[in-house]
């Protein structure tokens, strides 16, 4: 089980590409009979703050990637005008930008790894150190090496982008009720329970919400000081409205619901536009929700652009990212004498919170809805 195997439509995040292969070890096999794995994911905090996420000047002090480093980093990124531009050498071939090495100061953290888990399943006794430590790692069940149908059960890096925002704008969120849009594992939801007071945290499919349930209540120790409170539902794009039914595990009730109308203030989703109908599903299921809200609404957007050959163009291109730029520009057009979008680019100004790689092709929409 520690090789993985590729078939021609598996699909592998760089999140775990990166982890080292050889700490890999399944912890059980989902419904599906896909092998779960465990990763643990630290919180960069600062050495001279405490863990008050409500105080004001939190990721201030956040010392692996500051303000300054990532405003540089963002002027070399693409404009914002839609087009594509990957960068070739003087021969007119792809230029792939190679990983830096992490700089000298951030050497002395520990990297991120799985948890080593026996073939029962069962954890083993962790070490004094990391249980006192225990505030600072985000323990998230996953899969590897999926298709494409079930990326959502792998962590991907505009998770950890959204959740940067989060824990580096505290007071943007705190006490607000947010939904999440195709939540995958859980991840973002569980950042953002951590200010804030209701998170709905929403995708498809039984096996994959009880993994997102469950990483919640890996990870309840960070919503107990806050008293933050994730609801993991279902939320299939495809379908008009809610499912609407108490006696289902992850359905509805009509006070949640009636709650999510009167009182969400942010919407987010974390890389989710990877295919052209899903993501035309998505701008819908936005559009509908925002209209039917009874407050303004701000949704955050993150994507990465993913550049690909194409025989078809014979060039590189970023057709899921086009296609995901045409659908907000339509979305901003979009005049129903009901509501109005606006959309912007979020600079990744903001320091970096968690331990991964945060690529120029990292990108964060920022979409407000307000009632005309």
């Amino acid at each position: 089980m520690d090789q993985i195997t590729f078939h021609h439509n598996t699909v592998l995040s760089d999140v775990h590409l990166l982890l080292p292969n050889s700490s890999h070890m399944m912890t059980r096999l989902n419904g599906v009979g896909q092998p779960v794995f465990i990763s643990r994911f630290k919180i960069l905090w600062s050495r001279e703050e405490s863990c008050d996420l409500g105080s004001p000047n939190r990721g201030e002090g956040l010392d692996c990637d500051t303000q300054e480093e990532s405003r540089s980093r963002d002027e070399t990124r693409s404009g914002t005008d839609g087009g594509v531009e990957p960068p070739l050498d003087e021969d007119g071939d792809l230029e792939v930008t190679r990983r830096h090495n992490l700089p000298e100061r951030c050497t002395d953290r520990d990297m991120v790894h799985p948890v080593i888990l026996s073939q029962a399943g069962e954890v083993e006794e962790e070490e004094e150190e990391e249980v006192e430590e225990s505030r600072d790692l985000i323990k998230i069940e996953h899969t590897m090496a999926t298709p494409l149908e079930d990326v959502g059960k792998q962590v991907w890096r505009g998770a950890f982008l959204l959740a940067d925002l989060i824990l580096s704008q505290p007071n943007t969120f705190k006490g607000a009720t947010v939904l999440e849009l195709g939540a995958g594992t859980g991840l973002t939801s569980v950042v953002m329970a951590m200010v804030a007071k209701m998170v709905y945290c929403t995708d498809v499919g039984e096996d994959l919400l009880s993994m997102c349930q469950k990483n919640v209540m890996l990870n309840k120790h960070f919503l107990e000081p806050t008293g933050g409170e994730v609801k993991v539902r279902q939320l299939d794009w495809l379908k008009h409205d809610f499912c609407i039914n108490a006696d289902e595990e992850f359905g509805w009730t009509e006070d949640e619901v009636a709650d999510l109308y009167d009182n969400t203030a942010f919407i987010i989703a974390a890389d989710v536009c990877y295919d052209d109908d899903l993501t035309d599903a998505l701008f819908r299921t936005l559009y509908r929700i925002c209209n039917q809200l009874h407050h303004p609404c701000t949704a955050y957007l993150s994507i990465e652009k993913r550049l690909n050959f194409t025989v078809r163009q014979m060039d590189v291109s970023c057709e899921a990212y086009d296609h995901f730029r045409h659908c907000l520009s339509e979305l901003e057009e979009m005049k129903d004498g009901r509501t109005s979008f606006t959309v912007e680019q979020v600079s990744p100004n903001f320091p970096q919170c968690l331990q991964y790689e945060r690529v120029e092709l990292l990108e964060l929409w920022k979409v407000t809805a307000a009632p005309i």
